[in-house]
């Protein structure tokens, strides 16, 4: 409850997921999410792109016995810098979104994660700007998509209450923790490993006419980068990926656009 110390809260929480908010607006908004993540035991906090810059005073002082999540939090000039080196993300949004993506209960997410994160993933959960949630190509990083079941009538939470939901749907799933990868299994493929790749095959199919018409080409760039990120690649389906593009490149000549 407000105002109450728990001197036995851990020191250094295990296994847990990163909250990256992206373009917040206020501090006191980013002070409120640090108590809300530290209230469940954690610290992992990543900002994007802060309208108000960083650090931020009135972001340390909302965070009052928080101010662990503060100090350690790290500073991104983009999503996918925040991103990078993370294996599996979920994005927060109340928004009905015309995108390929398995949606995901709070409490789904979080038992999911926690299973994840227990084998060795590193996890992420996105927030969004106040006023008007992610962006589209934010969601498009995503594995999956977290929805709240809330009043149809005024489904939007504030960035602190989106940030308590989680951390505790993330701390009641350590009685329900599924089974996760077995030592020795292979890893899943980070943020960073997928953008090079999603590079090299966007450049390749430039290079043979595959977007065609140009009109369509914003789209079907989206189409693929989703296709591959809803997948579980591991880090060596990416390098086989790759060699498959390479092969391509060398194998087959350039051909004109379609009509």
């Amino acid at each position: 409850m407000a105002g109450t110390n728990h001197p036995d809260a851990p020191e250094e929480p295990g296994p847990q997921p990163a909250f990256v908010l992206v373009a917040p607006q206020m501090g006191e908004n980013i002070g409120a999410a640090a108590r809300a993540m530290w209230n469940f035991g954690l610290d992992a906090l990543r900002l994007v792109a802060p309208r108000d810059g960083w650090p931020n005073p009135r972001a340390a002082a909302m965070a009052s016995g928080a101010a662990r999540v503060i100090e350690r939090a790290t500073l991104h000039d983009s999503t996918a810098e925040a991103l990078a080196d993370l294996s599996v993300v979920y994005a927060t949004t109340a928004r009905d979104r015309a995108m390929t993506r398995r949606v995901l209960s709070p409490e789904q997410a979080m038992a999911e994660a926690r299973s994840l994160a227990a084998g060795g993933e590193r996890v992420g959960v996105l927030f969004g700007p106040e006023r008007a949630g992610l962006a589209n190509a934010d969601v498009l990083r995503a594995s999956a998509v977290i929805s709240v079941p809330t009043n149809p009538a005024y489904p939007s939470l504030n960035l602190a209450q989106a940030a308590l939901l989680i951390g505790y749907e993330w701390q009641r799933s350590a009685g329900t923790l599924a089974e996760g990868p077995r030592p020795g299994d292979a890893g899943r493929a980070t943020g960073a490993e997928l953008d090079r790749f999603l590079e090299q095959l966007t450049a390749r199919l430039d290079a043979v006419g595959f977007f065609f018409p140009e009109a369509k080409r914003p789209s079907m760039v989206a189409n693929l980068a989703g296709l591959f990120r809803r997948a579980p690649l591991t880090e060596a389906d990416v390098r086989t990926l790759h060699g498959v593009v390479r092969a391509l490149a060398v194998k087959q000549p350039g051909r004109k656009p379609r009509d």
